[in-house]
């Protein structure tokens, strides 16, 4: 059975009003009026509550506190700063945003600094009692935010899985896995063979990762090869037009990214050759950013779920702020496929130079 997110662990897990109170030999409301009400203590009493919180690093939820007086009503999300406005991010806030809303919370949104997941901003806040609980995105590998949280009682919610080490709190994310599997599966059936993979640097996303993953899983399962598929880029079209171009000189017919972004680098390395997206090289993005439908011919994407992730992130931090001992709860929702005009057959009028590429 799961350990509920404030349970005590031996080994260091978080450190709760209930832990303390069974160091101290004391009942929780004691600690409790330690912190709130000292006044309703004998000192000797209150010394030993007070020797045990600063020994065992304890620290009050403030949601619980703000739970028995007031709460705020609202809830912390760290954004970093970004080159460009993103669109998946954009979609993800607005849902978040919208079902706070009808639950009665607001967003508070802070800054957090470049460079990963930094507890950098969570601290000030809890400090400062502004917030009931924190939406948690961009989660990755070695991400300190979830056991540190944990630790001090603060409710959270992640968009996005624990990647590494031992699950912490509640999630909700998406199967990235699932849907690239879903497009090369769709592939596939239209006859394709070489199917060729776009994705960011092995080991910068944990995502990536995991689109990464779906593509491979697939391609073995139909026996199909995987040396020599995959290339990999940032996340920025010039970039990505010159990442996807040797793929395209060892004749892959179609081409999964694990992007929007980074398909359309591969819209740009087809037509510099004289080919056509959807005609001579099936393209599939990820995201079903508001260009992929914009786009000529239109681009074929991995839709993600955000409306329900937002909803899903609201509902699971209402219902750990209200029963802070729950046993964690966790989603993984499925993408969905939206197949447009750069999806098509193998071999329909390769141009000469994509022909003596294959």
């Amino acid at each position: 059975m799961p350990r509920s997110r404030n349970s005590p662990s031996a080994r260091g897990g978080p450190v709760t009003l209930a832990t303390v109170a069974r160091r101290v030999g004391v009942s929780p409301q004691t600690v409790s009026n330690a912190i709130n009400s000292p006044d309703m203590l004998r000192p000797e009493t209150l010394e030993r509550v007070r020797h045990a919180i600063d020994a065992m690093g304890y620290r009050p939820s403030r949601a619980a506190q703000t739970l028995r007086t007031r709460s705020s009503k609202l809830i912390g999300y760290g954004i970093q700063p970004v080159p460009a406005s993103s669109p998946v991010l954009d979609r993800f806030l607005h849902a978040l945003s919208q079902a706070a809303d009808e639950a009665g919370y607001r967003i508070l949104l802070f800054a957090a600094p470049p460079g990963g997941p930094t507890l950098e901003g969570y601290g000030e806040l809890l400090d400062q009692h502004e917030v009931d609980g924190f939406v948690l995105s961009g989660t990755e590998h070695g991400d300190p935010r979830q056991a540190w949280l944990a630790k001090r009682g603060a409710p959270f919610v992640g968009f996005g899985r624990m990647w590494s080490g031992r699950q912490i709190g509640d999630w909700v994310d998406v199967d990235g896995a699932f849907g690239t599997d879903a497009a090369v599966e769709h592939l596939v059936s239209l006859g394709h063979r070489r199917i060729a993979f776009l994705g960011w640097e092995r080991g910068s996303s944990a995502a990536g990762d995991d689109r990464a993953e779906g593509w491979r899983r697939a391609l073995r399962r139909h026996g199909l090869p995987v040396r020599g598929r995959r290339a990999q880029s940032v996340n920025d079209v010039d970039a990505a037009r010159t990442a996807v171009k040797p793929l395209l000189d060892a004749g892959a017919t179609a081409v999964v990214a694990a992007s929007d972004m980074l398909a359309l680098g591969c819209y740009q390395a087809l037509r510099e050759r004289g080919a056509v997206p959807g005609r001579d090289v099936a393209v599939f993005g990820f995201d079903d950013s508001p260009t992929a439908e914009i786009l000529s011919p239109g681009l074929a994407s991995v839709a993600q779920p955000l409306e329900d992730v937002g909803r899903e992130c609201v509902r699971l931090l209402l219902a750990r702020i209200a029963a802070p001992d729950a046993a964690p709860e966790r989603l993984l929702l499925e993408p969905t496929l939206i197949t447009r005009d750069s999806v098509c057959p193998p071999g329909g009028g390769a141009t000469a130079e994509t022909a003596s590429a294959t």
